[in-house]
């Protein structure tokens, strides 16, 4: 039987460096946003749909998505229509992953939205990745082209990070790298040893 294990976090809590633990200790981890990368690449699943939708954002046989930005930008429902086309294709995707990987204990899945969008009830557990605002705000803030406003902006479309680490089985603090390979480590070791 393999544990599910949904990796989560607001942005800037070290959750693509936490991913990596996982894949350093040999687990499958299955990345969102990759997903939809390569959904909106040429040729991708997403391709035909999105591009009916919004024409504009067609580009190179592939879903440019500053484009789509601004196709959403001026269309209050655009948000949802693209939502309703891309989300079943995501989780085709997701399955068609855990269905190549059935025969490992632990699959990670790397959804930064996981709680917002409800994936939640799909996993096993659930372990967030989490460091004090401070921390979070100044690595966020080193971004190219992140500024106090985008990362305002974001965060009030982010559950807040008490209310993850409320509904987390698992939380790993990412304040050092040390700390978080051990909670990972611990994680894997506990979901393994009752796999």
């Amino acid at each position: 039987m393999t544990f599910r294990l949904g990796l989560t976090g607001s942005i800037g809590m070290g959750k693509s460096t936490t991913a990596r633990m996982f894949r350093d200790l040999g687990h499958p981890v299955w990345d969102a946003d990759e997903a939809v990368h390569r959904l909106y690449a040429a040729d991708g699943a997403a391709v035909g749909p999105v591009s009916q939708a919004f024409p504009a954002a067609l580009k190179d046989g592939g879903i440019d998505r500053a484009a789509l930005k601004c196709a959403l930008a001026g269309d209050p429902d655009a948000l949802s229509r693209l939502e309703s086309i891309v989300h079943p294709l995501v989780a085709a995707d997701r399955a068609q992953f855990l269905d190549r990987h059935r025969d490992r204990p632990l699959v990670v899945f790397d959804i930064p939205l996981l709680f917002e969008a409800g994936g939640a009830q799909d996993m096993d557990g659930i372990a967030v990745v989490s460091t004090d605002a401070a921390t979070q705000r100044e690595r966020v803030l080193a971004r190219p082209g992140m500024t106090p406003e985008m990362l305002e902006m974001i965060l009030s479309r982010q559950l807040p990070d008490a209310d993850k680490r409320a509904r987390a089985d698992w939380i790993i603090p990412t304040d050092s790298l040390t700390t978080a390979r051990a909670a990972v480590e611990r994680i894997c070791k506990e979901v393994t040893t009752h796999a």
